[in-house]
């Protein structure tokens, strides 16, 4: 009987992660979290800046980096920044950043205004954006 409940609960869990990953939300952690150029590595976008952190192995990662690099083409000022988060421990950490992919989508200003775990749909990281620029 206890198996069945421990089943139970692993399915529960299950059913949960693939109903949040990719979706694109606001986080209240978030609040005044502000990225420049020098911990991104390169300059923020004209209108916004879609921040993805992945790692090495990572094949979510992968199709994460190409709708990313799709919307960041199709709408002009937005820039696609990679992070490598096994080489930036500390900004993981400070970002609470506890899987991979993570996208953050940064306002002009480098505000973090929304915030996806897993893979993202292309229409999602459109609509986000319409709430950074």
């Amino acid at each position: 009987m206890v198996c069945v409940a421990v089943l139970a609960a692993a399915s529960a869990f299950g059913v949960l992660q693939r109903r949040r990953s990719g979706r694109v939300r606001v986080r209240g952690r978030d609040d005044g979290k502000r990225l420049g150029a020098a911990e991104l590595g390169e300059s923020l976008g004209e209108r916004a800046t879609l921040v993805q952190f992945s790692s090495a192995f990572c094949a979510p990662c992968r199709a994460t980096r190409r709708v990313l690099g799709e919307v960041a083409g199709l709408v002009p000022g937005v820039t696609h920044v990679e992070i490598d988060a096994e080489k930036h421990l500390g900004l993981v950490r400070r970002l609470g950043i506890l899987k991979t992919p993570t996208v953050l989508v940064l306002d002009a200003e480098g505000r973090i205004v929304r915030r996806a775990t897993g893979q993202p749909r292309r229409a999602d990281v459109i609509a986000a954006l319409g709430k950074a620029v």
